[in-house]
């Protein structure tokens, strides 16, 4: 995974952690593109004062990742999930398929279904 796609997950994950002006910054610079330039005329700060802003920012959610891991464990859970799903996929087509047993069909409906409701949770 790439150096800014990695900050941009931190980003999401503990972005709340951060001050409220660095979680300003890192928003412009990782999710909009800005370069430090566009961000230091808009915010009124030198381009030094947001390069530190951001290293000091990478730093801080890098720490955070380190001791909580929150980033990993949800690659890891959205990984579990994908699998599933494939896994019912191939059990919906073996059933549509060959063997149509209807009770079979409501179990992986409800299996789907419950999968589904942890991502609206």
């Amino acid at each position: 995974m790439s150096k800014n796609m990695e900050i941009g997950m931190l980003l999401d994950v503990y972005g709340h952690m951060l001050t409220e002006k660095q979680n300003e910054i890192m928003d412009y610079y990782y999710n909009n593109d800005y370069s430090l330039a566009e961000i230091s005329e808009l915010l009124g700060i030198s381009r030094q004062g947001v390069r530190d802003a951001i290293k000091h920012s990478e730093i801080a959610l890098n720490g955070f990742e380190e001791k909580l891991g929150l980033s990993v464990k949800y690659r890891k859970e959205e990984a579990k999930k994908a699998k599933l799903e494939e896994l019912i996929k191939k059990i919906v087509d073996l059933n549509t398929y060959k063997l149509r047993d209807e009770q079979l069909q409501k179990w992986i409906v409800e299996i789907y279904d419950t999968i589904r409701e942890e991502d609206n949770n």
